[in-house]
């Protein structure tokens, strides 16, 4: 879709819709419902809400459910070609939140298959044991005023891909207190 207008948000093309109060969950089929399991409890530091043989719920704040998996051993692998989800995107309070979430992840032999500041987002992308990409990010900017116009100032459309990163580099410059490591391109 193109914007003529050059403005941000593009307004819904139904005025009288309703829009969700929030994204409640995300249902995964799974042929590896342990690792599964232990993979998104300890990505996202959640707890099992319910497990049985079929179904194991997950949460990590007040939702009776943010993740659940279906255990589908029977089920064929889909080809990385095909359509459907791209990856998911879970938002950290902080870039301090963020890096300790890398630090942590780190120590348990899960590593990031790519690093990037997006403009809008720091980035960090993993992949689950079905090679699903999951994103975990901290937002750059603090309102969506801000956002838009660093949207509207031709930035992103310049590079709308981001800058790569050494998630290395950025904690250890975290750790030592230098300013200006949270914001569009920052590296």
């Amino acid at each position: 879709m193109t914007n003529p207008t050059g403005k941000f948000p593009i307004p819904s093309p139904d005025p009288q819709a309703r829009p969700p109060a929030k994204l409640a969950h995300l249902v995964l089929a799974t042929r590896q419902f342990d690792a599964q399991i232990r993979w998104w409890t300890v990505v996202l530091g959640a707890r099992i809400v319910f497990r049985n043989e079929m179904l194991c719920f997950m949460s990590y704040d007040d939702e009776h459910h943010r993740i659940a998996l279906i255990n589908t051993p029977a089920h064929g692998a889909r080809p990385p070609e095909s359509v459907g989800v791209h990856h998911v995107a879970f938002t950290y309070a902080t870039l301090d939140d963020l890096l300790h979430t890398y630090d942590r992840l780190k120590g348990h032999g899960i590593r990031p298959s790519w690093c990037i500041n997006h403009g809008p987002t720091t980035s960090l992308y993993y992949r689950d044991p079905e090679d699903m990409q999951v994103e975990l990010q901290v937002d750059n900017m603090d309102s969506a005023e801000e956002l838009d116009a660093w949207f509207r100032s031709g930035a992103f459309a310049r590079n709308p891909i981001g800058v790569e990163f050494d998630p290395e580099v950025l904690l250890a410059r975290h750790r030592a207190g230098e300013p200006g490591l949270r914001g569009p391109y920052a590296t």
